[in-house]
């Protein structure tokens, strides 16, 4: 078949990767003028599936109240006039349960551990590099009360098959020798040995490379202009190159929407509602001044909810999370406060070790925002649409990096009337958790 990805991130390049190995033609249309330039650009770097926890648990509600007036806090509500946000809102409260936490926890973990299956199969085959690094992922405590819960924490992901062991702060320092200058500190942590991390971006374009090799056609700098619907079907993409203007007619056997927070408005105007709205996340990458000071192991920080990775010779630092429409703006008071909580965040646990001057100070901080889809379950929307012809793969929030080589595969695997070998809930097989619109989707489970 001859198929069309509507998306050049990591999840619309791995769909293009898999479906050229299952033998198809395949068009991958974007915007930007390349591969991994929005929300795969510059992310935590992490391929954690020992986090592959959805933001809705029984405390959500009550902190996300707590953060609304903190402009450093992990998650935060910006009010809109905005439909679409309080509609999600509403159906992320309906997820703050026990019994839904853990039905949306044991998706995402299959979903993950697949995902990492064949990221491991991907990077075999292809022999990409990307500032790899195999030595798992550590979590850090400040706060004995919370790591109290990590014991809870880290049942929960060995019930799903995930070993995080709660280890003691001089376990902690034995792994991870760069966190001695902030010792005094650290209450505790737990550390999962089966985790990695690498660059995103660098994986991606090198992949996308690869799909061009292998005869894909690349239409970078190319805007989506309408999806053309006729007897139930998607029939066509119009899409416009930026540079010349010229106009285009796609067709193809099948088509893929894996254009990120941008799925949802895209799919609306086919009168197909998809429960993802936009969540914006914030990165900075800082050189390293000391490298034999540098961490190698990649963290998590309890405190700040943030996570930090090495990438070479350079330091990435990312988290937050904020509920605002799709405002990418980075010179904001709201966007400048959260990007130095990172930075500043750095030099308290490493003093010294980054560059973490700022530009008036000479230093060169790569600041960084993007646009995370998210789900109020936090699970993909992975599979068909109502109409034929159209299928989406999009959703991923802040686990793009962990669950996107197993989300094009076995999004691959089902165009090509295969079954992919993990227990989830694919859209528009069981659960449907896409709808026509003018009816609420139903969410996956």
């Amino acid at each position: 078949m001859h198929i069309t990805v509507l998306g050049a991130g990591i999840i619309g390049i791995s769909t293009a990767w898999h479906l050229l190995r299952k033998g198809h033609e395949v068009t991958v249309v974007d915007r930007q003028p390349g591969a991994a330039l929005e929300t795969s650009f510059a992310n935590a770097a992490q391929i954690s599936v020992s986090y592959c926890e959805p933001w809705a648990n029984r405390q959500a509600p009550l902190k996300a109240l707590k953060w609304m007036f903190d402009k450093e806090a992990p998650l935060l509500l910006r009010p809109q006039l905005d439909w679409a946000q309080w509609r999600w809102s509403l159906q992320f409260l309906a997820q703050c349960t026990d019994s839904a936490f853990e039905r949306n926890v044991a998706q995402l973990v299959a979903l993950g551990a697949f995902s990492h299956a064949t990221l491991r199969d991907m990077v075999a085959d292809t022999g990409i590099e990307y500032h790899r690094q195999q030595r798992g992922i550590a979590h850090y405590y400040t706060d004995a009360k919370a790591f109290a819960g990590a014991a809870e924490a880290a049942a929960l992901m060995g019930r799903h098959g995930v070993q995080r062991r709660v280890i003691s702060r001089d376990e902690l320092l034995s792994l991870e020798p760069a966190l001695r200058a902030f010792a005094d500190q650290i209450v505790g942590g737990t550390f999962t040995e089966s985790d990695e991390h690498g660059d995103a971006r660098v994986f991606t374009q090198k992949l996308a490379e690869l799909c061009a090799q292998r005869g894909a056609r690349m239409l970078f700098g190319h805007h989506i202009e309408h999806i053309d619907v006729a007897g139930g079907e998607a029939r066509s993409v119009r899409v416009r190159n930026a540079a010349t203007g010229q106009k285009e007619t796609l067709q193809a056997d099948a088509f893929v929407v894996a254009a990120g927070s941008y799925t949802a408005p895209l799919l609306k105007t086919v009168g197909v509602q998809v429960p993802i709205y936009p969540g914006k996340g914030y990165s900075a990458t800082l050189p390293i001044l000391k490298p034999e000071l540098a961490p190698q192991v990649s963290m998590i920080d309890d405190g700040r909810k943030i996570a930090l990775s090495r990438l070479g010779n350079q330091l990435r630092v990312a988290g937050t999370i904020e509920l605002g429409g799709f405002d990418l703006s980075l010179d904001t008071p709201l966007a400048r406060a959260r990007c130095e909580m990172l930075v500043r965040r750095v030099e308290q646990v490493f003093p010294g070790v980054m560059d973490t001057r700022t530009p008036e100070q000479g230093g060169q901080p790569q600041f960084w925002c993007g646009l995370r889809p998210a789900t109020p379950t936090n699970i993909p929307l992975i599979g068909r649409t109502p109409l034929a012809r159209l299928w989406i793969n999009a959703g991923h929030g802040t686990l793009g990096w962990t669950h996107g080589a197993g989300s094009g595969r076995a999004l691959a695997e089902l165009i090509s009337g295969e079954q992919p070998a993990m227990q989830f809930h694919f859209a528009g097989h069981a659960g449907r958790p896409v709808a026509a619109a003018g009816r609420t989707a139903p969410m996956a489970a």
